[in-house]
């Protein structure tokens, strides 16, 4: 009625518009990188990393944390976990926005082609995070906010196309279906 129109002419007088997904690109040179192994979830002292400790150096990455363990550093002494690999060159894309399920999927099976060409990759990460103070986290349940509002997921997909799936809730959320 009234109020529907009256709520348009407010929109399109104030030229409120759909958000695009705004998208990045960079790359990171000479990148300290885990060295992973699809089977071993737990990791092998001198052979592999666990899937915590990738979690932990992604969000170092993800952050733009330095890796070097400066003792002079007032940000951070984080260094990447053992053993570790120098990576020349990785790409990292970020898109903000509000991202629907299948363009996800969409984005997981792109990413899943990559290996078809004769890259040097191992594997590849695709990071899901839901906003900090959504009201929804999984499921149905209210997303309690409490300190971080953490809400996210990770998917670390192999070149055999093994997979892992990371999933991070806060406290006093429900876990993850």
């Amino acid at each position: 009625g009234a109020e529907g129109s009256t709520l348009m002419s407010y929109f399109s007088k104030n030229q409120i518009q759909t958000l695009k997904p705004k998208i990045t690109f960079s790359t990171l040179r000479d990148l300290q990188c885990p060295v992973l192994q699809s089977n071993e979830l737990q990791g092998k002292p001198e052979e592999s990393c666990s899937t915590e400790e990738l979690f932990e150096w992604l969000g170092a990455v993800l952050n733009q944390v330095s890796l070097d363990n400066k003792s002079s550093s007032f940000l951070s002494t984080y260094c990447c976990p053992q053993p570790n690999t120098v990576v020349e060159k990785a790409f990292l894309c970020t898109i903000t926005g509000f991202i629907i399920p299948e363009k996800i999927m969409q984005l997981l099976e792109q990413l899943c082609c990559y290996f078809n060409e004769p890259k040097l990759a191992h594997w590849l990460t695709l990071t899901v995070h839901g906003f900090a103070d959504s009201p929804v986290a999984w499921r149905e349940s209210e997303h309690g906010f409490h300190k971080g509002g953490e809400n996210l997921y990770n998917f670390v997909v192999f070149r055999n196309l093994d997979y892992w799936l990371q999933m991070a809730v806060g406290t006093h959320d429900d876990c993850p279906p």
